[in-house]
């Protein structure tokens, strides 16, 4: 994979900002007016458990510290529910569904929906997940073919958008429907009102979000892509199938006996479509694009793989035994996590490790800068597997991996994620080469998910 001459004794330095004071971020983003909030972070982000971010009308307080940011995930007082301007951005997007609910709107939805979670099982779903690959790979054999150059974002969006499909609806996904959803989230990523600079620095807390008509345009063009796959589903007389839509559609609140609405099935089983695809898709699209610059490591998981499944199908069993290839997954989570920040607010005046906080003070956990900060992580910004190996993990200081968040509300489709991620590099890399056009030009920006700030262009070939 790749083309460039590399040293493979050195540790790589996959793309990101470089740290700079508080004040030059600050410029820096203001110059780049991309409204990125990875240029905003400071250096001291990467070296500090606590760091008071300046600059802002509502003061605002990153934690990196492994202990106080589990305290505040388990919330035992109710003190610290989702950020206000998290929740204003995806409410067009996906109501007060248990994304974004706290207290007890979360618990009640959780309960009712606890029942679909069995369809994320990884045994209950290997079948959907391989019989997907299949199909996506008579696609690359076609792109590889004809050597046109793809877009990876969107190939990775493809394809998991069909599997969270069929896992979700029993039915795969209209390739324009895939592209669709995928072109309108980029849309509602770029211009919702959450990331804009002005609204961090000069915004109150607790104000309403207004979001543009852009932003609300796109929403709805993707709700409607959700509703027109439930309407059959909840249509008289249809036929109940067993899998997460029927179990939602069929999910009713254990106290009032209620069932969801047409809008709160949309709104929570768009949860599921979205965080189901959109964040593993992310987390695809840079480990292709890692690979495609490290030979060394494609040549290490295409060994891992044919000890482990020969020239044969890739098994459920084979796929859970490939400890490298999960490596460098949790790797590619560890230095991008698809969900940059996890903002909480101060519903009331509180203390945080000593520290004196106001009603309304934003609390950003940040599994990005947790992830690379130097107290806690040897070579912090460096891509390494190898630290994820069995006799090394003992090293890792808890708390302080989060890419799927911690605690109760952790991301109930964090292993599903992880399986079907390494099923899919187990496949594509034993069988393709891929090739980034331009890579000096690749670099991260956070918004909602951490994505390129260019849609990477690469070239795919057979083997």
């Amino acid at each position: 994979m790749g083309g460039i001459l590399i040293d493979a004794n050195a540790l790589y330095r996959p793309p990101a900002p470089a740290p700079l004071s508080a004040l030059a971020a600050l410029v820096r983003t203001v110059l780049r007016g991309e409204q990125d909030l990875l240029s905003l972070l400071p250096a001291e982000a990467y070296s500090k458990p606590i760091t008071p971010l300046g600059f802002s009308r509502r003061s605002i307080l990153l934690v990196n510290d492994p202990a106080v940011s589990t305290e505040i995930f388990a919330d035992a007082e109710g003190i610290y529910p989702k950020n206000d301007l998290m929740v204003g951005a995806l409410e067009p997007l996906v109501g007060n569904s248990m994304f974004v609910s706290s207290g007890e709107i979360w618990r009640r939805q959780r309960r009712m929906i606890d029942p679909a979670f069995s369809h994320m099982r990884i045994n209950r779903a290997f079948d959907v997940m391989a019989a997907t690959v299949d199909d996506y790979e008579s696609h690359l054999d076609r792109v590889a073919g004809t050597g046109e150059s793809i877009s990876l974002d969107a190939a990775m969006s493809h394809l998991t958008a069909d599997i969270v499909c069929r896992t979700i609806f029993s039915k795969s996904l209209e390739s324009q429907t895939a592209r669709d959803v995928f072109d309108n989230f980029l849309i509602f990523e770029r211009h919702v009102a959450n990331v804009e600079l002005g609204r961090l620095i000069f915004g109150r807390p607790f104000a309403q979000v207004h979001q543009s008509d852009t932003v609300l345009a796109a929403c709805a063009r993707i709700r409607r892509h959700i509703g027109d796959l439930v309407d059959p589903r909840i249509a008289t007389g249809a036929a109940q199938i067993d899998d997460i839509a029927g179990a939602v559609i069929a999910a009713q609140d254990p106290q009032s006996g209620l069932r969801f609405t047409r809008e709160e099935l949309i709104d929570q089983i768009g949860v599921f479509f979205l965080a189901g695809h959109e964040t593993t898709a992310s987390a695809l699209t840079w480990v292709f694009f890692i690979l495609s610059m490290r030979p060394e490591i494609v040549a290490r998981m295409r060994a891992e793989i044919a000890r482990v499944s020969g020239d044969g199908p890739v098994e459920f069993e084979h796929a859970k035994q490939m400890v490298y290839v999960r490596n460098v997954f949790r790797e590619t989570l560890r230095l991008y996590p698809p969900i940059t920040f996890l903002p909480r607010v101060a519903a009331a005046d509180t203390t945080i490790a000593g520290r004196r906080i106001k009603r309304g003070a934003m609390v950003m956990l940040a599994p990005w800068a947790t992830h690379r900060n130097a107290i806690y992580w040897k070579n912090a910004d460096r891509f390494d597997p190898d630290r994820f190996a069995p006799e090394n993990e003992k090293n890792l200081v808890p708390g302080t991996y989060m890419p799927f968040g911690l605690g109760q509300r952790i991301c109930v489709g964090a292993a599903f994620a992880t399986f079907e991620s390494c099923l899919i590099l187990a496949r594509l890399v034993r069988r393709y080469d891929f090739e980034t056009l331009a890579p000096e030009k690749v670099r991260p920006v956070a918004r909602l998910t951490t994505r390129p700030s260019r849609e990477i262009s690469v070239r795919v070939r057979r083997r």
